[in-house]
Parts: structure tokens; C-alpha cells; sequence
């Protein structure tokens, strides 16, 4: 009987163990839904880019001003940018999906010298927990002086 008790006991500390492990690997997951507008006036027009996401545990978003949870690489140049996406749920681990837009407001020519450019974007977001989402690219764009 005593063995009995003791296997129960380690199937379900094995089980419950699981379950926590799960609830900390959910990684946010992000699709890219647009960029606009379609040409961009060196250091004039702003780009902005919407993407949606899922979050199974609702962890993406943060209060804290200075950490930044969302990046955008321009792919001409790898220059990054980071911003902050606002906490989106309360602390409770629930799921969360919507859209966010992401405003880039200045993006100039990588070459001087040329008329236009096309430009594209790598977007990713990371949670509280420090987990990156995949990573997507944008369409492309056109920069012009």
C-alpha cells in the first residue's frame, strides 16, 4: 500500500511540474498584417506597421517605461528600433490577441546618392517572462528624398 502511495505521489508531482513548465514556454506569437503608406519622404513621413498577436498567458506589454518589448530592424541597414507596447491584461494568466500598430516617425535613405529605396522591416515583440515571438518581415516599401 505504501509503494502505492508513494508512485501517486511522484505521477502527480511530475504532472503538476508539467503544467508549470507549460504555463512558462508560452512564447507570443505575431503575424504581419500591413505597412503604409506605400512610398515614404526621407525623414518626413512616418511608417507604420500593424501586426497582430497572440499571447496564450497575456504576459506581452509592460508598465515599466524604459523597458522596451517591441523591435523593428530595417533590413538595409540592421539599424534597430524599440519601443514599448503598454501591458495589455492584468497580471492573471489569461490569452490575449489583437493588433498593434507600430509607428516608425522618420526613416531616411541608406544611400545619399539614390533617387528612391525599397525598404523592409524585421518586427518582433518579446513578454514579461523575456520570451521573443518569431520574427516577421514586412512587405516593402519605397523611400524617396
Amino acid at each position: 500500500m505504501r509503494r502505492i502511495g508513494i508512485i501517486l505521489f511522484l505521477l502527480s508531482t511530475a504532472l503538476m511540474s508539467c503544467k508549470k513548465d507549460e504555463a512558462l514556454t508560452f512564447e507570443p506569437s505575431i503575424e504581419f498584417k500591413s505597412i503604409s503608406p506605400g512610398t515614404i519622404k526621407e525623414y518626413k513621413d512616418s511608417v507604420v506597421i500593424t501586426i497582430s498577436y497572440l499571447d496564450r498567458n497575456g504576459d506581452l506589454g509592460e508598465n515599466e517605461t524604459e523597458i522596451p518589448n517591441a523591435f523593428v530592424k530595417d533590413l538595409r541597414n540592421n539599424l534597430l528600433y524599440s519601443f514599448r507596447i503598454r501591458q495589455l491584461a492584468p497580471e492573471a494568466s489569461i490569452a490575449i490577441q489583437g493588433n498593434l500598430s507600430i509607428v516608425i516617425p522618420q526613416v531616411g535613405l541608406v544611400n545619399s546618392n539614390a533617387s528612391s529605396e525599397t525598404a523592409t522591416f524585421e518586427v518582433y515583440v518579446k513578454d514579461r517572462a523575456g520570451l521573443e515571438s518569431n520574427k516577421i518581415t514586412t512587405s516593402a516599401v519605397s523611400v524617396i528624398p
